[in-house]
């Protein structure tokens, strides 16, 4: 058994969904998939009543911060009692493509923390170009969880691990230009790392240009344990124990 924690497989996304849901179950790979919005949030919920490997992470995402209503809260607040939710996410910040709505961005994050806490999840949290207005709010709450995708510093990634989280690591350890990643999985160790694919985003160099499946996350634990001085099966075994300690799969 292998846990990709983080990705995007529903109708909104990936036309072939059920099928590569599957294709995941004979190889022995659960998925946590990732909603980001009410409906995708919804798809995710009917995709994981359907199969036994299906996860389900709900929240709502940054880019939304400037719809999100009181409504969509309380929608969101009666999903999270589904036995199929083992975490509130996507959910963060990102100044990346705008600093204009940075307040907004904080309101909703802080409105999502709040609901973990509330039903007891931990949460899947993204962070580009944000990390220490991310680190400062997370300070604030009893929440534990994964820093996906994570792309700070070897330095941050140890603050946010006595914070109770682990560093999720995906498609972009296996690129020749991924110095800050490696550092970081180097220096944090085996025993605070998730595996992860972002699928049908952030293909591993070795499918570079292709949509991205979970399929793929051999990719990523080759390049973990080439990285770590490991071997495969172990990198697997402790990401694994890793996930299900956290997520409680």
């Amino acid at each position: 058994m292998i846990i990709d924690t983080h990705c995007h497989i529903y109708n909104g996304e990936m036309e072939d969904a059920e099928e590569i849901i599957r294709q995941a179950a004979e190889k022995d790979i659960h998925l946590i998939l990732n909603g980001t919005d009410s409906l995708s949030n919804m798809e995710v919920l009917k995709l994981c009543d359907r199969f036994d490997n299906a996860h389900a992470a709900l929240g709502y995402f940054n880019t939304f911060a400037d719809e999100i209503t009181d409504d969509d809260i309380s929608l969101l607040d009666m999903q999270l009692k589904n036995d199929k939710v083992v975490a509130v996410g996507e959910i963060g910040l990102d100044y990346y493509h705008t600093k204009e709505n940075k307040d907004r961005q904080k309101e909703l994050f802080e409105k999502m923390l709040d609901l973990a806490e509330k039903h007891d999840l931990p949460v899947i949290v993204h962070s580009r170009k944000s990390m220490q207005d991310t680190f400062d709010i997370l300070k604030k709450h009893g929440v534990v969880g994964s820093m996906h995708c994570y792309q700070g510093s070897a330095e941050m990634a140890r603050e946010f691990i006595k914070l109770g989280f682990y560093i999720g690591v995906g498609g972009p350890i296996t690129y020749d230009n991924s110095k800050k990643v490696k550092k970081t999985v180097k220096q944090v160790g085996i025993g605070h790392l998730l595996a992860e694919t972002d699928s049908p985003y952030l293909p591993p160099q070795e499918k570079s240009g292709e949509k991205n499946t979970p399929l793929n996350l051999k990719y990523i634990i080759h390049k973990i344990a080439q990285e770590l001085d490991m071997d495969e099966d172990k990198v697997v075994e402790i990401t694994t124990d890793n996930a299900r300690k956290l997520f409680k799969i």
